[in-house]
């Protein structure tokens, strides 16, 4: 009997351990991941720019039975090692980079990935765009649906029409009901932002549609700043209706 209620003291021991130790943040004077839910995590680096100074860029990592997913490089090679890093010292094996669309915010930071040998993918417009551009090109293609196992879950690549560039594709994660928007969503308050590859008549009406495809997304991580619930949906459909 004694026997019996130790194994079951050292089971309950166990489950604990693993229910109390959640893989925790980081942040360094560049790069700073931040525990979103149990199985999803912003990353943010820094770019420097002409037209807007210091920008905050955000990626997202989704985390499954030991695998990771990175939606969008930090901006650099740099940051990116220090993401890669971090990612390793919590023995998480990446199993994809995806490139949400052709700016360097996006890919900057993808040769790092593929010196890792880290299969790349994006939209098959982001590579015939960014040809003619010094980065990394992705390696892995789609044109509008494409599935990815995490773990024993599955991630959601989806091309959902033009806005913030022609090329820009959302990320979902069903299990957690998480989307990365990337620059084709804007946190609550921002400004229109860059414009100068943008389709802002299409723009609306493409977010219209993400609205119809993920009713019951809980949280959203735009491209930069806030991320938040769908009312992000809401502002930028309003943002930018014609």
């Amino acid at each position: 009997m004694k026997q019996v209620n130790l194994l079951l003291l050292v089971l309950v021991w166990v489950i604990g351990c693993k229910t109390r130790n959640p893989i925790d943040g980081y942040e360094s004077a560049t790069l700073k991941i931040e525990p979103l839910t149990e199985h999803a995590f912003l990353h943010v680096s820094y770019l420097e720019t002409e037209s807007f100074g210091k920008v905050a860029c955000n990626g997202m990592i989704v985390v499954q039975d030991g695998e990771a997913i990175v939606f969008d490089t930090p901006v650099n090679n740099e940051v990116s090692e220090e993401l890669l890093n971090w990612l390793k010292s919590k023995d998480l094996h990446v199993k994809a980079v995806v490139a949400t669309h052709f700016h360097d915010d996006c890919l900057g930071g993808l040769q790092s990935f593929h010196d890792r040998n880290i299969p790349s993918y994006a939209n098959q417009k982001t590579i015939e765009l960014v040809q003619d551009k010094e980065l990394a090109i992705p390696t892995n293609k789609f044109s509008k649906t494409l599935e990815l196992q995490v773990g024993h879950e599955t991630v959601i690549l989806d091309f959902m029409g033009e806005g913030h560039t022609v090329d820009n594709i959302i990320g979902y994660f069903p299990k957690d009901q998480t989307m990365f928007g990337g620059c084709l969503i804007k946190s609550v308050g921002a400004g229109k932002g860059n414009l100068e590859d943008a389709n802002t008549s299409e723009w609306s009406q493409t977010v219209a549609r993400i609205q119809a495809k993920y009713p019951n997304v809980s949280l959203i991580v735009p491209g930069h700043g806030q991320y938040g619930d769908k009312g992000l949906l809401d502002y930028t459909l309003e943002l930018f209706r014609e």
